[in-house]
C-alpha cells in the first residue's frame, strides 16, 4: 500500500471513529473530527502533511515509487 492511501485510510478512521466517540460518549470528540478535517485541508493547501511525516519516521511509508532510491 503506498503512503497516500495509508494516509487516507488512517485519516478515514480517525473520522469515524471520533464521530462513534461523539454519538455514544460524548460530543466533544466533534472537536477531534474539527481536527483531521483542518489537517486535511492544511496539507491540501501546503503540500506538507505531518502524518507523512510520521509514517516516514516509523518506516511505515511503503514502497518507493519506481526510480526514487533507497
Amino acid at each position: 500500500m503506498i503512503l497516500e492511501h495509508r494516509i487516507r485510510m488512517i485519516a478515514g478512521t480517525f473520522i469515524l471513529v471520533s464521530l462513534a466517540l461523539a454519538h455514544w460518549h460524548d460530543g466533544r470528540w466533534l472537536w477531534f473530527t474539527a481536527f483531521v478535517g483542518a489537517n486535511l485541508l492544511q496539507s491540501s493547501l501546503t503540500k506538507w502533511c505531518l502524518m507523512e511525516d510520521i509514517l516516514r519516521a516509523l518506516k511505515w511509508d511503503g514502497p518507493k515509487p519506481v526510480g526514487e532510491g533507497q
